[in-house]
C-alpha cells in the first residue's frame, strides 16, 4: 500500500529521534576522534579539491564536527560559504566568510550564523561547485534525513546546476532505508569513519 505524506513525515520522525538518540551517546572525545578521521576523507575526495567554491556548515549539538572542514576549506584556499536562516522567508541565505573568529556568531537555535556586517551575501548560486549537507540520518543510496525544516531542500531546489553534494556522517547515522518523497534530493557522496560511498555507484 502506497505511503500518504502524512505516514512518510511520521516514520522520518521516529528515525529522526532514534538516529539523534544514538549520536548524543557518543562521548565528546570520540566524537571528536570519529569527526578528524571523517572530515580528514571529505577532505581526499577529488570532487573536493578541484571545487573552488563551497558552501559548507558550522556543527552543533552531537553533530560531525563539520567546523574542521570548513577551517581546512579556508587553508586550501578556497570560496567558503556558510549558510544564515532568513527568518522572514524562511529561507537559507548564503555569505562568505574568511574568518571563524571575526565572521560568525551564535544565531538562531544556538547555530553559529555568518555576521550580516562582516560577511558579504553571495547570491552567484551557479557559481557553487560543492556543498557540504548536514543530516541526521542517510542510506547509501544517497537518500538524505533532516531536521525538519526544509530549508536545505529550498536550498538545493534554487539551484540553476547539480553542484557536487557530499555528507560526512558518523556510521550509526548511515540506515538501510531512509523514508522519502519525490521532491527529495539525492547526495552525491557519503563519507563516515569506515567507507567512502558514491550513492548509486556503488562504494569508492
Amino acid at each position: 500500500m502506497a505511503k500518504t505524506p502524512s505516514d512518510i513525515q511520521a516514520r522520518k520522525q521516529t528515525l529522526r529521534q532514534r538516529i539523534i538518540a544514538a549520536r548524543d551517546e557518543l562521548t565528546p572525545s570520540l566524537q571528536a576522534h570519529l569527526s578528524r578521521q571523517i572530515v580528514r576523507q571529505l577532505c581526499g575526495l577529488t570532487t573536493y579539491q578541484s571545487a573552488r567554491t563551497v558552501l559548507g556548515y558550522l556543527n552543533f549539538g552531537s553533530e560531525l564536527h563539520s567546523e574542521l572542514w570548513v577551517r581546512q576549506a579556508l587553508m586550501d584556499g578556497k570560496q567558503v560559504l556558510l549558510p544564515r536562516v532568513n527568518k522572514a522567508s524562511k529561507h537559507l541565505e548564503l555569505f562568505a566568510v574568511s574568518d571563524l573568529e571575526r565572521d560568525v556568531a551564535a544565531g538562531i537555535w544556538g547555530i553559529r550564523e555568518p555576521i550580516l556586517e562582516r560577511c558579504e551575501h553571495f547570491n552567484a548560486l551557479g557559481k557553487l561547485d560543492y556543498i557540504l549537507l548536514p543530516g541526521v540520518a542517510f542510506d547509501a543510496q544517497g537518500e538524505r534525513l533532516g531536521y525538519g525544516g526544509g530549508f536545505y531542500d529550498k536550498l538545493l531546489a534554487s539551484l540553476p546546476h547539480h553542484p557536487a553534494l557530499v555528507a560526512g556522517a558518523f556510521a550509526l547515522q548511515v540506515v538501510t532505508e531512509i523514508p522519502h518523497e519525490s521532491t527529495d534530493r539525492k547526495i552525491d557522496w557519503l563519507v563516515t569513519e569506515n567507507e567512502t560511498i558514491r550513492c548509486t555507484l556503488g562504494r569508492e
